[in-house]
């Protein structure tokens, strides 16, 4: 996973979930568009929501996956997985985008 050739990336870490949709599906829709096959997706791995490490942080984190199996995100993704480390990691994916037709 880490020798993967990403053709295109996006940041949506810090932007409101409204934000980071409208920028996804604008973001895929230009990567397909430009040929991309492989595009890496940070949403940053959010907040720790108590003071132990313990809790669910990262509102975009959790809500991209859930994103991507939507309709209107279906043209554009195959399929996705946690980026490696070296990416970002868990706070990071790679998506799989389909030829443009």
């Amino acid at each position: 996973r880490h020798a993967m050739q990403i053709d295109a990336s996006v940041d949506l870490h810090g932007m409101t979930q409204n934000e980071a949709h409208v920028a996804l599906l604008r973001f895929l829709r230009r990567a397909q568009s430009d040929g991309a096959r492989i595009a890496l997706v940070v949403t940053g791995k959010g907040r720790r929501t108590t003071t132990d490490g313990a809790g669910e942080g990262g509102v975009l984190r959790r809500q991209v996956p859930m994103w991507l199996a939507l309709p209107e995100f279906r043209p554009f993704v195959v399929g996705f997985e946690e980026a490696h480390v070296s990416h970002g990691g868990h706070g990071a994916l790679y998506l799989r985008l389909r030829r443009a037709r």
